[in-house]
């Protein structure tokens, strides 16, 4: 039998199991991703977005939520915060979110965790102190993200720590 397939050809792995539970992937150390499916109603659907028993250890408190609306293509990367856990919710459109752990003492550095999530497959992520991350609109309208931050942002010192998207010190590039 000959080979059909064209040069360069590769074949996809596994991403979902047969019940639609995405495939377990190791995932950056301390980093939370909270499946959530949403509820269909008579008039719509109804999607939960933060329960404080998911956030686990990151501490449950939320002292502010923001919202960051990023147009067709936008990227919003890279960030990292010392003190403050980030938890990220696409509540609008879709987003690729992608997290890099540099941190010297994590068991998962120099790791790269990436996630597309949005409106049809929603999911709370949470971010440790120290993983950097950046967003990327893969709508082809605006997409909103939520964040739902355990630190409110403090305007005279704030907790917020940034490179270049397109930064050769974190080792994933944006399409």
């Amino acid at each position: 039998m000959s080979d059909w397939r064209v040069g360069g050809a590769t074949k996809d792995k596994q991403s979902i199991t047969a019940d639609w539970t995405r495939t377990p992937s190791e995932l950056i150390d301390g980093v939370r991703v909270i499946e959530i499916a949403n509820v269909v109603k008579d008039n719509g659907h109804l999607t939960e977005i933060f329960r404080a028993s998911w956030a686990g250890e990151t501490a449950s408190r939320v002292e502010q939520v923001f919202q960051a609306v990023l147009n067709r293509g936008a990227i919003s990367a890279w960030h990292a915060h010392e003190k403050t856990n980030d938890r990220l919710f696409v509540s609008f459109g879709n987003a690729r979110i992608v997290l890099y752990d540099d941190r010297e003492e994590s068991p998962t550095r120099g790791m790269i965790n990436e996630f597309r999530f949005g409106t049809i497959r929603p999911a709370l992520i949470i971010v440790p102190t120290r993983v950097w991350h950046g967003l990327q609109n893969i709508d082809d309208g605006v997409t909103i993200v939520l964040n739902l931050v355990d630190r409110a942002y403090e305007y005279e010192d704030p907790d917020h720590w940034r490179v270049p998207f397109d930064s050769a010190a974190i080792p994933f590039k944006f399409q």
